[in-house]
């Protein structure tokens, strides 16, 4: 049986200016639409060569997730580009200065280059058959292991206090109160949002999967507040478009908005106020490392934050234990223990 979807007359009756948002109250996720989540899909790009529309159904076979096609084709994008001509027409040698270009020139990041290999075997092995190509395993990125930057708590605080608009703070405190990734942040829904349950479904996380956090009531209390500005029937951060900044012309805008809030937004504005507020490092995705390394300074188990942050494996998360003050602190004391009573 097909779900109903409510129509937008429906949920505006629903939240009529004495009544409470539909955060207010569980929905059934069956009655949650699909607007605004579905990603770029490069079978829908205009392609500059028949090979680039034969890879974008390839890519629409092999996987489901849109920002992995997307990403997919933008790396053989970037290499037809960067040849100026048909990326079939390519030889070996030529994909090997490519690869030779982006990693000692263009100082690629070895998973970004991992991920333009993975893009180009599918497409010169699977797709047009040179089997006998060998470039592909000569290619080796292994990751430098760099540690996150992560900010204190102070800094959190005065970065959240610096940023003036409402309809920009609230997104950044709740991807710190959640552990979001910027991109889930965006896309969440009213009906996402369990505020009698204290839970957050994130739909459609890193590699397609869901997952429940806990949302406690001030963050609830402060989505029910901000969603009352725009009243979008769906959207929590509706994109607020370009036009005029009077207030009710924006809430307008939102209401109608087809769109989430977009990314750069976001990140742009963290680093301008990373700047001016002198804090050394600090991007959007900072914030979900300091909300996983400030919870395990808590005391909170690595397991459950790994389950919070949507992590496949523990390793991923154990990073964050190198990072955490109460690791250190807790070191220095047995350190201290063991050299007490030695003879001097």
């Amino acid at each position: 049986m097909k779900a109903h979807t409510p129509s937008v007359p429906e949920v505006q009756a629903q939240t009529s200016s004495n009544s409470p948002p539909p955060t207010d109250r569980p929905l059934s996720f069956n009655h949650r639409p699909d607007v605004g989540r579905r990603g770029p899909d490069p079978i829908e790009y205009q392609h500059p060569y028949a090979s680039l529309r034969d890879y974008a159904q390839l890519l629409a076979l092999r996987y489901n997730q849109g920002r992995t096609r997307h990403a997919y084709y933008r790396q053989l994008r970037l290499l037809s580009d960067h040849s100026h001509t048909d990326p079939a027409t390519l030889s070996e040698s030529q994909v090997r200065d490519y690869f030779l270009h982006v990693k000692t020139l263009k100082h690629w990041k070895p998973k970004t280059i991992r991920q333009a290999a993975a893009c180009a075997r599918l497409f010169f092995v699977e797709q047009l058959g040179h089997q006998d190509w060998t470039v592909f395993s000569q290619i080796r990125a292994r990751d430098q292991n760099h540690l996150p930057a992560v900010m204190t708590r102070d800094q959190v605080v005065r970065l959240l206090g610096h940023i003036h608009l409402r309809r920009y703070r609230i997104p950044i405190k709740l991807i710190y109160c959640c552990g979001l990734r910027l991109s889930e942040c965006l896309n969440l829904t009213i009906h996402d949002i369990r505020g009698t349950e204290g839970k957050l479904w994130v739909r459609g996380g890193k590699g397609g999967r869901d997952r429940l956090v806990p949302i406690c009531p001030v963050m609830v209390e402060d989505l029910r507040r901000y969603w009352r500005v725009h009243r979008h029937p769906l959207l929590l951060f509706p994109n607020v478009g370009r036009g005029s900044t009077d207030r009710a012309e924006v809430a307008a805008r939102m209401r109608t908005a087809t769109t989430p809030m977009p990314v750069s937004s976001l990140q742009r504005l963290i680093l301008v106020a990373r700047k001016q507020l002198g804090i050394p490092e600090a991007t959007v995705h900072t914030l979900r490392h300091s909300f996983a390394t400030h919870l395990i300074e808590a005391g909170a188990p690595i397991h459950a934050v790994k389950e919070l942050l949507g992590h496949q494996q523990i390793e991923t998360t154990m990073v964050y234990l190198h990072l955490t003050h109460r690791t250190e602190q807790d070191c220095r004391e047995l350190i201290q223990a063991l050299c007490q009573g030695l003879p001097r």
